[in-house]
């Protein structure tokens, strides 16, 4: 028997590949699957199975292609979703076979209907592992506000109920030495504050995890809502695509990964009103830049804030990488829904400005130089572009504040006419910030290089006293 975790950071994901006695089964796959064929064929296996814990919202699963290269069966939970492709819709306990160790479906409702969990035990009928989706993380529990988006009959305080039973009726009783493989770990959107194991014992999950603790479901439910802010706009979309199906990863391949020169670049975003995504680093991206391109760096958190800063997964894109890179970010657009990448600047950046094309900037600044300006000028404004639980946890005195996760909300704070220092935590949403805006036309946002942790340690600013967050939401 073979279990191995393949973990995805920039999705803070894991999929799982399983394998007993020449058949395999794949869970929670990405939407690029060539990896997972491969390597089965390698080990001389045939992918039996394509489980899936649930319909993910931040990510679009492989299953449909999977299934479709391999002749392996789409496993799902209880649900009466009308699927777009051919899929087993297992009852709850029912098993599979995979070679000669057995896989039970456990249907755990909560962070969605159809949500569940399966078990693994070996040739013997001994448990060993159970793979828990969304239901159950390390340090956590699913968000249970997302199948709101589907049925307006689900409230978080349902969902939160059925959590709580599930837990205790399916998950609690289970031996202490089962090994606990989630879906996700930190850096996820599907939970308020996951540890960065990505996995544990149950027994320990049992002792740590306060949403395992003994309390009333009336306890539950509040903690378990407390601190939630709204999911990424891009999540029903995704669970849309992965109840329907969608094009093939070859094909969006095909059309996205497509070199333009210069003049076609401009020739196509004239033509079509593509977003251009720039993916190069923060501070490469501020020295010069195409105008009216927005930063989203692909060394981050590329897909949360793609899908937060591009609401609509059908929106055409063009891109703007580095040199070898432009294959790895039209697959991770891909792999968040964003399928109409239209193609990409052959020689990046630095072809763009050999040509002669108009370029822009933006101005960066450490802290310190930041420290004086202010001082000097009454009418400068240090904005925080951070999370509500960051700012609350600490901040720069009379700073303003725009979470960068609701910009269009606070777009009418901000004014043209006045000087914006613009800070997150690091410099990488800050940056995402002060493209935007200079999309939009507004011209006097400086960066402030290093964000907060360069703030404070210049120890030039007066900051409020730290409180320990209560979300890392």
């Amino acid at each position: 028997m073979k279990i191995e975790q393949i973990y995805t950071g920039c999705l803070a994901q894991g999929a799982y590949y399983i394998e007993s006695k020449g058949e395999a089964a794949i869970i929670d796959p990405l939407r690029e699957v060539d990896p997972y064929v491969e390597k089965a064929k390698r080990n001389d296996a045939a992918i039996k199975y394509v489980l899936e814990t649930h319909f993910h919202a931040d990510f679009v699963s492989g299953h449909k292609d999977l299934a479709e290269k391999t002749g392996a069966s789409i496993v799902f939970g209880p649900t009466e979703a009308k699927l777009g492709f051919d899929a087993i819709i297992a009852e709850d306990e029912q098993e599979f076979k995979i070679g000669d160790i057995t896989i039970k479906l456990l249907h755990t409702p909560g962070h969605t209907m159809e949500s569940s969990c399966y078990l693994l035990s070996d040739e013997t009928g001994t448990p060993k592992a159970i793979f828990t989706g969304d239901t159950l993380f390390i340090g956590d529990v699913g968000r249970p506000d997302l199948a709101q988006k589907v049925s307006e009959d689900l409230t978080q305080e349902k969902q939160a109920g059925h959590l709580y039973d599930s837990l205790r009726n399916k998950i609690l009783p289970l031996p202490d030495d089962l090994v606990v493989y989630p879906a996700h770990g930190a850096g996820s959107a599907c939970g308020k504050n996951m540890s960065k194991e990505t996995s544990d014992t149950l027994g320990n999950q049992k002792k740590t995890n306060y949403a395992l603790q003994e309390m009333t479901k009336e306890e539950f439910i509040k903690k378990l809502i407390e601190g939630l802010t709204p999911p990424p706009a891009y999540f029903p979309q995704n669970v849309k695509m992965n109840i329907q199906g969608y094009d093939s990863i070859d094909e969006v391949l095909e059309r996205g990964v497509k070199a333009l020169s210069p003049v076609d670049f401009e020739a196509v975003a004239n033509d079509t009103g593509a977003v251009l995504l720039d993916t190069r680093s923060p501070q490469v991206f501020a020295q010069g830049f195409i105008p009216n391109a927005v930063n989203i760096g692909i060394d981050g958190s590329f897909a949360v804030w793609v899908g937060t800063m591009i609401p609509d997964v059908k929106q055409k894109i063009l891109v703007i990488a580095e040199e070898g890179r432009e294959e790895e970010v039209i697959t991770r657009l891909a792999r968040v829904g964003y399928d109409f990448a239209l193609g990409y600047l052959k020689g990046g950046f630095e072809a763009w400005k050999a040509a002669g094309n108009e370029v822009d900037t933006i101005t960066s600044l450490q802290p310190e130089e930041v420290a004086k300006v202010t001082k000097d000028n009454p009418n400068a404004v240090i904005l925080d572009v951070r999370k509500q639980s960051e700012y609350d946890s600490e901040h720069v005195k009379g700073a303003e504040h725009a979470p960068l996760d609701y910009i269009n909300e606070h777009m009418g704070q901000l004014e043209k006419d006045k000087t914006y220092f613009v800070h997150c935590a690091g410099g990488y949403r800050s940056m995402i910030f002060a493209s935007t805006m200079r999309a939009r036309g507004y011209d006097n946002l400086v960066d402030i290089s290093g964000g907060f942790k360069a703030i404070k340690e210049s120890e030039a600013f007066d900051l409020t006293d730290f409180v320990c967050p209560t979300t890392k939401l």
